[in-house]
């Protein structure tokens, strides 16, 4: 099992979203609201006049579980989205030795 996560400023949370409820691998995913704290903040030609003056970048978090043979095609359908997310997140994927419910 793999776990997937994707940052992304919060204007594009109802896109990803979008894109992620499309992947018919995904079954569940969880949006969790962070902010992003750079002392580069400021130079970012990107940011709203909003984001400048409180110092920091509302962002969105969204972890999803992926079963290990379907990591290539969620990434090949997130990267091939219409959504066209390029340049505008991060993302990781960890190993999990271990997921279930409690």
């Amino acid at each position: 099992m793999k776990k997937l996560t994707i940052i992304v400023h919060t204007s594009l949370q109802q896109a990803l979203a979008d894109c992620l409820r499309s992947i018919e691998q995904l079954d569940t995913f969880i949006f969790s609201h962070v902010e992003e704290h750079s002392s580069q903040l400021e130079h970012d030609p990107f940011l709203s006049t909003h984001d400048k003056v409180v110092g920091y970048v509302p962002q969105v978090r969204v972890d999803v579980l992926i079963p290990d043979d379907a990591v290539t095609t969620v990434m090949t359908s997130i990267r091939n989205s219409k959504c066209n997310f390029k340049g505008k997140g991060l993302y990781w994927i960890s190993d999990l030795p271990e997921a279930g419910e409690l």
